[in-house]
């Protein structure tokens, strides 16, 4: 456990967020050998087929991660003013509001499976791979949950080493039962979805194992093991808007991504290799909005608003100049990043997906922005203000396919993310602004935090 309240806030957060960042670094790096060894074992249309659904995993990916994260900030909150008995009585009752969405979401989506592909115009030299993989996919939703709900639990009392190191320990076993699946048992992309599954239920597991084992603070009493409706009510207004922002926002990126599958596979698989590289990149600002957002989450609970002031600057201020680095390698080197996937003879993808990240290099400091002001708000118990800023991507994306892809193609899809970033960013940012003016200046906090129940 690491109490946030107290001692340097930069250490802190750093402390908090580095095993964050090697998480999210290997779990990228699995996105890469994934595609790299679908990409060279199995040809282009494979990788194009294990790609053209990205945007609807995060649409539905996303709301369960989003969910599991919200329900956690309350957690944290009450962890911070060391209410245990009532952070206990929160962990119970997301237990089963995480089964019941696991639930409810698995069933649509294995039922819907072909009507989504039809909707994201899949081309039809990649269909069935497409519908193989994210079928399985699909069936490991429940596992998605488990291992986003027990993580953000160990994280909210600030341990984010034990995520880490169980996810270090599955990202190994993935990319090794990628390998053996494809290039030995010839699965195909049948193979890619079976080992995702297979290591998100692996940490998962784990991390529930820890949680029991070694956390006496999570040990339930009697009188703690009951359904409270006024905690259940509060867990759904912080855990559904968090997740619809995440679902909001990929509602663009599945409208962009119809349009760019539209245009044939060779774009599809530049546009799967590109983005591979691409949320390689953004993992730091993953890290660091995450240390930034429990901090400032502890920190609210125990009503120290300086303490959240000086968190978010340094999030933005840590955000920034890794911006200005990540943004210059992508356009210097996109292009032989994205020879991880494809051979050099494929050079025509490789040029697409080279443009692809040269258009957002330049302005990737507006990602950093938008995230690390993001996860703030959150955690400052404002998802539904965070939600709207989903709004705003997902406006900006659809207005891209609608006024610029038909005169402008592959080009405008380029310029659909800083066009977002940009868009969130002129609403996100001034609202976390006022929400911690609101706390240094007036020092208001809800009264939930002080609610028997």
């Amino acid at each position: 456990m690491r109490d946030m309240t107290s001692g340097n806030p930069l250490r802190l957060i750093l402390r908090f967020a580095f095993p964050l960042l090697m998480g999210n670094i290997l779990q990228q790096l699995y996105n890469i050998a994934d595609a790299a060894i679908v990409g060279r074992f199995l040809g282009a249309n494979a990788l194009a087929a294990v790609g053209a659904t990205s945007s609807v995993q995060f649409l539905i990916l996303g709301f369960c991660i989003g969910a599991c994260t919200g329900f956690c900030v309350p957690i944290a909150q009450r962890f911070g003013a060391k209410d245990y008995s009532q952070m206990r009585r929160l962990v119970f009752n997301s237990i089963f509001l995480t089964t019941g969405i696991a639930v409810v979401i698995t069933g649509l989506c294995v039922v819907l499976c072909r009507t989504i592909l039809q909707l994201l115009s899949t081309p039809a030299d990649i269909w069935n791979d497409t519908y193989i993989y994210i079928l399985v996919i699909f069936l490991g939703i429940p596992f998605t949950l488990l291992y986003n709900m027990t993580a953000g639990t160990l994280r909210a009392i600030g341990d984010s080493f034990t995520p880490f190191l169980f996810l270090a320990a599955s990202t190994v076993l993935n990319i090794a039962a990628d390998w053996f699946c494809i290039a030995i048992l010839k699965w195909g992309c049948f193979g890619a979805a079976i080992a995702t599954v297979g290591s998100q239920a692996l940490s998962g597991i784990l991390c529930l194992f820890v949680i029991i084992k070694r956390y006496e603070v999570f040990r339930l009493q009697a009188e703690e093991r009951h359904i409270v409706p006024k905690m259940m009510r509060e867990l759904l207004m912080m855990g559904f808007p968090m997740g619809l922002q995440f679902s909001v926002t990929a509602v663009g990126s599945m409208v962009l991504q119809s349009a760019n599958n539209a245009l044939g596979s060779l774009y599809a698989s530049a546009f799967t290799a590109a983005s591979r590289i691409k949320f390689f990149a953004m993992c730091p600002f993953d890290a660091v909005a995450s240390g930034v957002a429990t901090f400032c989450s502890q920190n609210y609970g125990a009503q120290e608003a300086e303490r959240i002031c000086k968190g978010y600057g340094i999030g933005i201020a840590v955000s920034s100049v890794y911006s200005c680095a990540a943004g210059a390698c992508l356009v210097l080197f996109g292009r032989n990043l994205c020879m991880v996937f494809l051979p050099a003879s494929e050079s025509m993808i490789l040029d697409a997906a080279a443009l692809y990240l040269r258009t957002l290099g330049p302005l990737y400091f507006f990602a950093g922005l938008v995230t690390v002001s993001r996860i703030t708000v959150q955690g400052l118990g404002g998802s539904a203000r965070s939600m709207l800023s989903g709004v705003m991507e997902m406006i900006a994306r659809i207005s891209v396919v609608l006024i610029l892809v038909p005169n402008h193609g592959f080009s405008a899809i380029c310029r659909a993310d800083p066009i977002a970033w940009i868009a969130a960013s002129l609403y996100i940012v001034p609202t976390c602004l006022y929400m911690i003016y609101k706390l240094t200046g007036k020092r208001r906090y809800p009264e939930q935090l002080a609610l028997n129940h």
